[in-house]
């Protein structure tokens, strides 16, 4: 079987050289403690519309000890948080929606390629395709381990409206 074409060439990235460690991405994403998914940023095109960044996997993920016993798999629900929080971390560093917070929009066409398991540094690509300010970003995506797809596949960010999600929690 032929090796999955890359939507970037990797052996261009320095990965030595992050353009944004994990103290950066907190300035663009929300989320903290077990749910941040990201290890860095490698590479940004804003002309392009082109984002590379990587989570290494350790021993201590919050699903290794029951998913799977005995056999740790990265869950792929985890991986699609990884590649969304790359879209989004992207997405909010140019201001490319025009939101103050990017949410899940749908996924489309996604495919398991390979497990994942701890020790593994996975690779993600994404290409925006479309950005429509204020409604919707749409970008496609591959994780990638050891030169292989793991996974790939179609995410659509849309804005989330923090103010109005903020109003309802407030006593009036």
């Amino acid at each position: 079987m032929a090796a999955k074409e890359l939507l970037f060439d990797l052996s261009q990235i320095d990965f030595d050289k992050p353009t944004a460690d994990i103290h950066e991405i907190r300035k663009y994403n929300p989320q903290r403690y077990e749910m941040e998914q990201l290890t860095a940023i490698v590479f940004e095109d804003n002309e392009r519309k082109i984002c590379v960044g990587y989570k290494d996997v350790t021993p201590d993920e919050f699903w290794v000890r029951g998913h799977m016993p005995g056999m740790p798999l990265m869950p792929g629900v985890v991986m699609l948080e990884c590649a969304a929080q790359m879209c989004s971390y992207f997405v909010q560093r140019y201001d490319m929606l025009g939101a103050a917070m990017v949410g899940f929009g749908g996924l489309e066409e996604i495919r398991f390629r390979d497990p994942v398991v701890p020790g593994d540094r996975v690779v993600f690509i994404c290409s925006l395709s479309k950005v429509r300010p204020g409604r919707m970003i749409i970008s496609r995506f591959q994780g990638v381990v050891r030169g292989n797809v793991v996974v790939e596949g179609i995410i659509k960010g849309i804005p989330i409206p923090i103010e109005a999600l903020t109003a309802q929690k407030s006593p009036e």
